[in-house]
C-alpha cells in the first residue's frame, strides 16, 4: 500500500430498509429515519439515511478492502446531500499518506460517497494494516515434524 493507491468502488443500493435498519440498530428513533409521512411534514421528500449507517457503511468500505485484521483508528466524517430510498451511494476512496510502524501501516485514505443529488459523505479515515505474520513453520523448514 502507498500514497496514490486508489480503491476499488464500492456501490450501495439505498433501500428503504437499509435506512430503518440502520437507524433501528444504532438506536436513532428519529421520525426522519423511519416514517415517511412525518419526513415529508418536516420538509424531506422522504425519509433519509442517518449519520450513523453512513460512518458503518464507511468502515464497511474501508476493512472490506484492507481485510479483517485491519483497524479503524479514527473515522472523521462530514455529510452533505441526503442518502434517499432508491437511489444508489457511490463510495471511492485514495491512500493520502502511509506510515509504516512496528505493528503494521497506519494509512488515510480519503473517502467520498456521491448520491445522485451530489456528495452524500466526505472525508478521512486512518486504517492500521497489521504486518504479515510467517507462515506457521517456514522458520523451522529444517526440522523434522
Amino acid at each position: 500500500m502507498k500514497a496514490g493507491d486508489v480503491l476499488p468502488v464500492l456501490e450501495i443500493p439505498v433501500t428503504r430498509t437499509l435506512i430503518v435498519a440502520g437507524a433501528i440498530a444504532s438506536r436513532d428513533y428519529q421520525d426522519v429515519h423511519h416514517d415517511a409521512e412525518l419526513a415529508h411534514q418536516k420538509g424531506s421528500p422522504d425519509i433519509f439515511m442517518n449519520i450513523l449507517t453512513t460512518n458503518g457503511l464507511v468502515g464497511r468500505y474501508i476493512t472490506d478492502h484492507f481485510g479483517p485484521t485491519a483497524v479503524l483508528r479514527k473515522v472523521a466524517i462530514r455529510l452533505g446531500a441526503p442518502n434517499y430510498p432508491g437511489d444508489t451511494m457511490v463510495l471511492t476512496g485514495e491512500v493520502t499518506e502511509v506510515e509504516p510502524g512496528a505493528d503494521g501501516d497506519t494509512a488515510r485514505v480519503r473517502v467520498v460517497g456521491k448520491n445522485g443529488i451530489g456528495s452524500h459523505v466526505t472525508g478521512t479515515v486512518t486504517v492500521t494494516v497489521p504486518a504479515a505474520s510467517p507462515v506457521s513453520g517456514a522458520e523451522d523448514e529444517g526440522s523434522p515434524a
